[in-house]
């Protein structure tokens, strides 16, 4: 079997109703899959995440997935124990509420081949709802316009030993500080633009009259200056 050049790493806690969406996506992508390793780490989930990750593993054998626990909750802890246990030359990091345009790993292989060691990803939004698609496509627009590299990212996976692991204490912004970590460092981080990952935008309809927009916003736009990273997210 070829070497891995992929791991997809997923972080999941009670991701029960959308883990499935994500690992189709992997199955998608035009990249040839013998080539590509999944690697879910399920965070402390109190529902069937575990379980629908397990079945899908029966129903498609030809994809190398496998299925890792970190029983304390935290996304960058998360993170990290998919990265130790990862097998391939690069790390692409995937929410499990999201999934990846077919394309995404074509484009980053080029991107590799060109020398980038790392780069953040286009996201936007899962959804037709206009307001949905509005807010990320402006947050699309700030990361292009100032250069800010954030959110899902892909990396060599040799940078963790020479730079360290995400900050596990961070509850949010850790893709953001680690990735200013690589630049402040002489690594040259790109940002995906010819594919992207689509994500669920249930954070922002999680309260009544779009509310959730603002404080997403506010959260991000304080993180992003420094600001409540380790406040629960």
């Amino acid at each position: 079997m070829p070497e891995v050049e992929f791991s997809i790493v997923i972080p999941a806690r009670d991701e029960e109703a959308y883990i499935r969406g994500a690992l189709r996506s992997v199955l998608e992508q035009r990249y040839p899959l013998d080539r590509v390793e999944v690697v879910v780490v399920d965070n402390g989930s109190r529902d069937r995440t575990a379980e629908v990750v397990s079945g899908f593993s029966g129903e498609h054998p030809d994809l190398r997935l496998r299925l890792i626990r970190e029983p304390t909750p935290g996304r960058a802890r998360a993170k990290n124990l998919g990265v130790a246990a990862a097998q391939g030359r690069w790390v692409v990091f995937l929410d499990a509420d999201s999934r990846m345009s077919p394309d995404l790993l074509d484009a980053i292989a080029r991107r590799t081949a060109s020398g980038e060691q790392a780069g953040s990803i286009a996201v936007l939004a899962d959804s037709e709802d206009p307001v949905d698609q509005g807010f990320f496509a402006l947050l699309e627009f700030g990361k292009r316009l100032f250069g800010i590299r954030a959110q899902m990212f892909y990396c060599a996976r040799d940078l963790f030993n020479h730079f360290g692991m995400l900050d596990a204490q961070l509850q949010i912004a850790e893709d953001l500080e680690f990735l200013q970590r690589l630049r402040r460092g002489g690594i040259r981080v790109g940002h995906v633009v010819e594919a992207a990952i689509y994500t669920s935008p249930r954070r922002l309809r999680a309260l009544p009259l779009r509310l959730g927009v603002l404080v997403v916003f506010f959260r991000w736009a304080l993180a992003h200056v420094g600001i409540g990273r380790r406040w629960p997210y």
